[in-house]
């Protein structure tokens, strides 16, 4: 069928993310490849009662249109729940989305012309970078190292290039780990204010910390009505509800409802009525405790199967939370032509790290997930793991 399809759908489509949802799907492959909390984390029993009280008690309201912004009691929630971050807001600042992909892709519609750059760590969200290709953006990556983005880089980019606006993913970094430090989340705030440049900060990860205090958002530094806070419910209740949530100034809400509206009109009206009583219900915090009890295990059973099986020249990140662990091997090796290998004969599964590269730089380098295997699968993955890297680096 030979359809002129338009420009941008060039830019959006992203071989990595289709082979590792198909990887996922694999009985045979021990996979860290996907981005997936673990299923046994899920609270089926306390969806399934929220679901049914919603449905006896609201049932009509519950299943008609509803106004674009949200369900305005979810949206007390958020605004209370980023309370413990530092952030102050109300539900006028608040737009709830369809998980906070849907954010991300709003914010872009809103504020990206074709050629716009925008300023992102190198490497960063893999999905996040689709959507500005998708928009026609260019970038400006910023590198990163075991305190976050290189704010000094980026302020001195920013004399050069000024972006439309700025993307970080400061806590528990997808997909290095990595955790910006207090100092820079401040001066990233002051950089945002000093220039008048938004800053989207996503952080679906936050409260999944194993070690370490935790840290407040760059929204809650002087300079944070600049900054557009993106968060979720995918990684500490279930992916599936897909609830996000964006919290900015009135204006931009505003212009994100507009956007909203046309895209889908509204997030699922019955959901936001039963998350809402979940975290009513439910204490999510306990359950939360019980996602980092479970996940703390897992990230140790990783990282201490690659200090068994990996070779010495291999290093990695030790991140304090989320889901990732991020590898970097010798130059020499290229883990995109090492992926096939790692299926076929070793039934084993990563992403590699050139997707996650605005610049298609990091070819040495691969993400492994730890949220959704068991200690076993992790235990015989890693092995399997280090058994073709020492093949391949001898």
């Amino acid at each position: 069928m030979n359809i002129n399809w338009a420009e941008r759908m060039s830019c959006m489509e992203n071989p990595a993310v289709k082979a590792i949802l198909a990887i996922t799907q694999r009985s045979d492959v021990i996979s860290f490849a996907g981005g997936l909390p673990s299923a046994r984390s899920f609270p089926v029993e306390g969806l399934a009662a929220a679901f049914a009280t919603v449905l006896n008690e609201q049932g009509a309201s519950a299943l008609q249109y509803g106004i674009s912004e949200g369900y305005e009691p979810l949206r007390d929630w958020v605004a209370d729940r980023v309370g413990r971050q530092g952030i102050r807001c109300t539900a006028a600042n608040i737009i709830i989305g369809n998980g906070s992909q849907q954010i991300i892709d709003l914010i872009a519609r809103t504020m990206l012309d074709p050629g716009d750059y925008v300023a992102l760590e190198n490497p960063t969200y893999l999905s996040a970078i689709q959507i500005f290709k998708g928009a026609q953006a260019r970038f400006i990556p910023i590198p990163l190292d075991q305190e976050g983005m290189r704010v000094d880089m980026l302020a001195e980019q920013i004399k050069k290039v000024r972006p439309k606006f700025i993307y970080v993913n400061p806590t528990f970094q997808n997909p290095t780990g990595v955790t910006m430090t207090v100092e820079r989340r401040r001066q990233l705030a002051q950089l945002a204010a000093e220039y008048e440049i938004p800053v989207i900060e996503d952080n679906p990860y936050g409260e999944l910390r194993y070690s370490g205090d935790s840290l407040p958002a760059v929204k809650s530094f002087p300079g944070g009505d600049w900054v557009i806070y993106v968060g979720t419910v995918s990684k500490i209740v279930a992916p599936g509800l897909r609830v996000g949530w964006a919290i900015a100034s009135e204006t931009i809400i505003d212009k994100l409802t507009t956007a909203k509206q046309l895209t889908d009109v509204l997030t699922n009206s019955l959901t936001q009525r039963a998350l809402h009583r979940f975290v009513t219900d439910q204490d999510l915090d306990q359950h939360i405790a019980m996602i980092v009890k479970q996940y703390r295990q897992q990230r140790d059973v990783m990282l201490a199967a690659m200090e068994e099986h990996f070779p010495s020249s291999v290093t990695w990140t030790v991140p304090d939370g989320g889901m990732f662990i991020w590898v970097t091997l010798p130059a020499i090796i290229n883990t995109n032509d090492l992926l096939p290998a790692a299926i076929e004969e070793e039934k084993v599964a990563y992403v590699p790290g050139t997707p996650f590269h605005a610049d298609d730089s990091g070819h040495n380098t691969m993400r492994l997930n730890f949220s959704n295997s068991t200690p076993d699968l992790i235990r015989t993955g890693v092995a399997r793991l280090g058994a073709l890297l020492k093949r391949y680096l001898k």
